[in-house]
Order: structure tokens, then sequence, then C-alpha cells
């Protein structure tokens, strides 16, 4: 029993929560015009290109 009202608890705490961050919004804003340049590290004990 205090398994279930424990869950009872949780899932009104976090449907709160949902409620409240969708009631006052997402911050205002836009994306970066620019892709984010990212490289892919090497596997360890890869051998590295051009060698």
């Amino acid at each position: 029993m205090r398994a279930l009202v424990a869950a009872a608890i949780g899932l009104a705490a976090a449907l709160a929560i949902v409620l409240t961050v969708s009631a006052i919004g997402g911050p205002e804003g836009s994306t970066s015009p620019k892709p984010l340049l990212t490289t892919v590290p090497t596997a360890p004990g890869a051998i590295p290109p051009g060698k």
C-alpha cells in the first residue's frame, strides 16, 4: 500500500512540474544559423589517417 501511495505522489508531482513548465512556456530565442562543426575522435589503438 505504501508503494502505491508513493507512486501516486510521484506521479502527481511529475504532472504538476510538467503543467507548471508548460504554463510558463519555453525561453525566447532562436537557433544559430551556423552549423556546429564537430570532429569524431579516433578509436583507441586506431592508426591515424595518413600514416
